[in-house]
């Protein structure tokens, strides 16, 4: 293919690197694309036009010979999107033809472009543009020009002392689904609830969920899915047939639990109808299916280290964006020259990545009723697994365990636990045992934590 010098999946040359004058910038790579018989990638400065220097729009030809476009602009960009009716690519605020053929909107510059998705009404000529800071666009894609829709810091009551962190928006069945995922210790100690899940169905916005939510994204006629996080566990919530459901998963890492740190965690399409979602430091395989309204076939891959803010198939690889360490105006001495690399390999190299490992669950010290289940936690996938249960009710409480191994929502009594007077009892699961979900249903009304440690 070339003969460029690679290291472990990472071609040097093809490096971001951002200036050392003046203020330095991250230099995150936001978005990566196939297009126009090319690998397109734009690159990110930490928080608006003017801080950092380098930046760009870059393409990759065959021959793995990169440039860095003339129309090309320093700026926080991590939107892609093909628009299929003018058969252009959209990435930060370029639009790209079939030829390579570069126009810039302007008016989107000195914002920063998080996601892009089709719009409601009129998806021949228009786009939907999302910004960081909550600003809801739509955008001609023939003239370039541009109209404010909504400021969603008003729209989804947002309070005045919010750092707004959208991230992820699409559209699906008449509504378009827009994620804010806004943590810090304030959504931890539960003094204020500023992330959010939220749709419009074209007169009226409807607040979903106002814990931190990150990707928004479907394919074709597959669900509509949302990721998401609290302090007991990451979420994925699924709209399918009008109605949304929820689903626990394990952190890989808590090292994600901060809006800053949780870039742009997408699902995509990597190889035919295989959909690969990357999440709170662990990568799933999921299916476009929802059968009986019940979500197939999630399975964790691996979990990692890397900061991925976006990944796609190009030539038969996998590509996968960086965000690597970047000093981000000199809060880490130590971290050197701002730069962030692709990383080229198969999809079936992810698998070799690192052992699936997690613990969460459905409960952080949390009312819970007699009766009611907890939602769904994730439980395929994993060798070793522990459940921990404690509660502070002055009564001894049991919990029944029941586990839906077929994954259509067929749940079985597996054991119920008794947990003494404010007391706490743990149970170590056989080795290799695998249900798909697993679930609590306390028996009496208590203050209750349930957490599960996979390894």
């Amino acid at each position: 293919m070339s003969n460029h010098v690679q290291v472990g999946g990472v071609y040097p040359h093809l490096t971001a690197v951002a200036g050392i004058d003046g203020q330095r910038s991250e230099t995150g790579i936001g978005a990566v694309m196939p297009w126009a018989n090319r690998l397109w990638y734009i690159s990110y400065v930490a928080h608006s036009v003017g801080t950092g220097t380098g930046t760009g729009l870059f393409e990759v030809n065959d021959k793995l010979e990169v440039r860095k476009h003339p129309q090309s602009v320093v700026g926080t960009y991590a939107n892609r999107i093909i628009h299929p009716k003018s058969s252009q690519l959209m990435i930060g605020p370029h639009f790209i033809d079939t030829s390579g053929n570069v126009r810039t909107a302007e008016t989107l510059i000195e914002h920063r472009l998080t996601a892009c998705f089709p719009h409601l009404t009129d998806p021949d000529n228009k786009l939907y543009v999302l910004t960081m800071e909550g600003k809801l666009f739509e955008i001609n894609v023939h003239t370039l020009e541009t109209e404010q829709l909504f400021d969603l810091l008003v729209e989804l009551k947002v309070s005045p002392n919010c750092w707004p962190h959208f991230k992820g928006g699409w559209t699906k069945d008449g509504k378009i689904v827009v994620a804010n995922n806004t943590y810090d210790e304030r959504e931890y100690l539960g003094s204020k609830s500023d992330g959010r899940l939220a749709e419009w169905d074209g007169q009226t916005w409807t607040i979903l969920e106002e814990s931190p939510y990150c990707e928004v994204a479907s394919s074709g006629n597959s669900p509509l899915f949302a990721t998401g996080f609290d302090r007991a566990s990451a979420i994925l919530k699924v709209f399918v047939n009008g109605e949304w459901s929820t689903y626990r998963l394990p952190k890989a890492t808590q090292a994600m639990d901060h809006m800053w740190f949780t870039e742009w965690p997408r699902i995509r399409e990597v190889e035919t109808e295989r959909l690969l979602m990357n999440f709170h430091g662990m990568f799933y395989e999921m299916s476009h299916n929802a059968y009986g309204g019940k979500v197939w076939g999630i399975r964790p891959i691996s979990t990692h280290l890397r900061m991925i803010p976006d990944f796609c198939s190009w030539r038969g690889l996998l590509v996968l964006a960086g965000n690597q360490v970047t000093p981000i105006f000199d809060t880490n001495l130590l971290a050197g020259e701002p730069q962030s690399n692709l990383w080229f390999g198969k999809t079936d190299d992810l698998w070799q990545f690192g052992k699936p490992s997690g613990w969460g669950g459905p409960w952080w010290e949390q009312e819970v009723e007699a009766g009611a289940a907890s939602d769904p936690y994730l439980m395929t996938g994993f060798e070793h697994k522990v459940l921990h249960l404690t509660h502070e009710s002055a009564q001894s409480v049991a919990f029944d365990i029941e586990v839906d191994f077929l994954g259509n929502g067929t749940w079985k009594k597996y054991k119920r636990i008794e947990v003494a007077a404010g007391g706490y009892e743990h149970h170590v699961f056989p080795t290799g045992f695998s249900a798909h979900w697993v679930r609590i249903i306390p028996q009496a009304n208590c203050k209750a934590s349930a957490h599960f440690i996979y390894s």
